[in-house]
């Protein structure tokens, strides 16, 4: 091991300690208790072992660094401070005021160097868990023998309230099981949840659980810098087909003594004794004192981490050169190229095509695959029945870690998490695949992946009661719904297969939030009297005139998925004076100019309709108060499937009979 400069180093994590106190005083706000007790690892992290470039913050073969314990976010608005990431001391002393780039947790794309959104406690974990992932197989893809241009290390730091969580657990297993060893998971040991002490909720061997799931454990002071630099360089450099726990024990609250190694030290309760605190840790009494000491410290270090990114800069032009093919693949990855029409990309289906749309949605995605080369697919146990397995690609895991297709396993929370940070990565695309009615599951996570902007795909099957024998455990009656109160995140029910197929293509060209795509286990009728040019880029625009009336307008009926066939027949019964609009995705529909909206749905008809077999209530924007929604208000019924849709209206007379009524 090189030699420490740990008179540096401690003097850089007292001051971090020190801006930690002032700016949760300031704002009477935030979380002491992490920036202060593992401000050793903070200082040995940014001043030693982590690699990166701060006027680079996106430099591809970086160590990234995903704070999970996000309420301990003045340990990260600190040392990206400290060591030169564009965040200034201006906006550190704005800490969790309007507009600054210090929100009360870490914010993905707000703040420089912060990799991920993270505050719920154990997303993180998952998030490195994707990010691990991300350059195990951008290094299948791109590494030659030639040429090593991603052999980065993913750390992530985080506490007892991380661990506790299950989300954590999940993504750890499944880390374990994949042998990602370039994954480094250090868990800040400080026998303190935010209530009381650990001991009164938990009292599980972390190290021995870990082991358990195919992890290498260390146990450390963390408060020691050689045992800290010691374990983090050894974990870095040792892949041995196990990802590293270091569990670091340290004194929560570390430099205020009237509650360090308390659970009053978790949050903002020492911020009081602030002054006290300073001059116990040797800082002077001005506020956000940075020595000139550690800003030459940290201005040596760069000048070294930058010495290294310029040798690596040598390394990927060279490979640039000579594997120019791969270069431009990796170009268009990162910079999330697409095919210029991706729907032309997407054969059409037989007229007599007839099956559900999850089944057409297993064929569309070979052909989106075939487009978008970095396109990967997962699903939780359920391949069989989600059918969103890439046919020409093979599985992702130790022995082919290029593979596309991911098996989470019985772990819905977890693929959530893990296919967020595959996308904060920014390389390929993700999406995971389960049923609808398990998508709560995963909530969260599709939660943090519309909050942070990410181009995250869900495919949820068995999307309504239309599911039948399963019963209503497995009837998804509220489900769509629930997901389209997500802010950003666009939700799509498609009719029928070209409208799957456009499904596809509108969830793979949205680029600035998540997309969930609803899927039918039942068949569904292809509807040919509407042309497939009309069908496909009408997803686009969220909803569409699936039939123009023939005479003047009367009546106007609107559905979404398998209940667009049973407007479309119960038209024909009505007569020349119906429309009919098709809705597969209602906020595509809400982004449309006013103009479009008129036209599709004119102010002048309030003779309107809905019906979707799930609950009613956001329907009725499209109808107003003097129209009708026929949906589903309760929960389902075990029957077959045809039977609970009659049993419950689901039918094409009942619409019918609400429009003559």
């Amino acid at each position: 091991m090189s030699h420490l400069d740990k008179e540096s180093l401690s003097r850089a994590a007292n001051e971090a300690r020190g801006i930690a106190i002032d700016a949760v005083h300031a704002c009477s706000s935030g979380h002491l208790g992490l920036p202060l007790g593992a401000a050793d690892i903070g200082a040995i992290l940014f001043g030693n072992s982590l690699s990166y470039n701060p006027d680079e913050p996106k430099w591809l073969n970086r160590d990234r660094f995903i704070l999970s314990a996000g309420h301990g976010s003045m340990f990260l608005y600190g040392w990206l401070h400290l060591s030169g990431y564009d965040l200034p001391m201006e906006q550190v002393k704005n800490f969790r005021q309007l507009h600054s780039t210090t929100p009360g947790h870490p914010e993905f794309n707000e703040t420089p160097g912060v990799e991920a959104t993270t505050g719920p406690l154990g997303q993180g974990i998952g998030n490195a868990v994707g990010y691990a992932m991300s350059s195990k197989m951008a290094a299948a893809r791109f590494n030659t023998p030639e040429h090593t241009i991603f052999d980065n290390a993913v750390i992530a730091l985080a506490g007892d309230g991380c661990l506790q969580e299950g989300v954590a657990a999940e993504a750890a297993s499944f880390a374990g099981h994949n042998k990602l060893d370039n994954l480094i998971l250090i868990y800040d040991s400080n026998d303190v949840t935010l209530d009381a002490m650990a001991a009164r909720t938990q009292s599980a061997d972390t190290c021995k659980r870990f082991e358990a799931m195919g992890w290498d454990v260390i146990k450390i002071d963390g408060h020691d810098l050689d045992e800290i630099r010691d374990a983090i360089d050894n974990a870095k450099k040792t892949r041995n087909g196990k990802p590293k726990l270091i569990e670091a024990k340290t004194l929560i609250g570390k430099g205020i003594p009237e509650v360090a190694g308390t659970a009053a030290g978790h949050g903002e309760g020492g911020a009081k004794f602030a002054e006290a605190a300073r001059k116990g840790l040797g800082l002077p009494e001005e506020t956000f004192f940075v020595s000139d000491a550690t800003r030459a410290f940290f201005k040596e270090h760069s000048e070294k981490l930058k010495s290294e990114y310029n040798q690596w800069q040598d390394t990927f032009n060279s490979w640039k050169a000579g594997n120019p093919k791969m270069a431009a693949d990796l170009n268009d990855f990162v910079t999330g190229k697409l095919p210029s029409d991706l729907l032309s990309e997407i054969p059409e289906f037989d007229p007599g095509y007839a099956n559900a749309t999850r089944a057409a949605g297993g064929e569309v995605i070979q052909a989106v695959a075939e487009a978008v080369p970095n396109l990967v697919s997962g699903s939780a146990d359920l391949y069989g029945s989600t059918k969103n397995y890439i046919k020409s690609s093979g599985d992702f895991g130790p022995d082919n870690f290029s593979g596309r297709n991911i098996w989470f396993g019985i772990r819905e929370h977890g693929m959530g998490a893990i296919c967020n940070g595959i996308a904060y990565d920014g390389i390929f695309r993700a999406s995971g695949a389960t049923f609808a009615v398990f998508a709560d599951y995963l909530r969260p996570s599709i939660r943090l992946a519309a909050l942070a902007g990410l181009p995250v795909g869900y495919i949820f099957t068995h999307d309504s009661v239309g599911v039948g024998e399963d019963g209503p455990t497995h009837q998804p009656v509220e489900t769509v719904s629930g997901l389209r109160v997500i802010p950003n995140l666009d939700v799509i029910r498609p009719g029928d297969p070209e409208e799957t197929a456009g499904a596809f293509a509108a969830m793979i060209e949205r680029t600035d939030g998540p997309t969930a795509l609803l899927l039918t286990r039942q068949t569904v009728a292809t509807q040919n009297s509407i042309p497939v040019k009309v069908r496909r880029e009408g997803v686009f625009r969220g909803a569409y005139i699936a039939k123009k009336e023939s005479g003047p307008l009367e009546t106007i009926l609107l559905a979404s998925g398998s209940e667009l066939d049973h407007v479309m027949k119960a038209a024909e019964e009505l007569g020349g004076g119906t429309r009919v609009v098709s809705v597969p995705c209602m906020e595509r529909f809400d982004r449309q100019d006013a103009s479009y909206q008129e036209e599709v749905l004119p102010a002048s008809c309030t003779k309107r309709i809905a019906i979707e077999a799930g609950v009613t209530g956001l329907w009725w924007k499209y109808v107003g108060s003097a129209g009708k929604v026929l949906g589903i208000d309760r929960f389902g019924i075990s029957a077959p499937g045809n039977t609970v849709m009659a049993e419950l209206g689901m039918t094409p007379q009942h619409v019918v009979d609400a429009a003559k009524a």
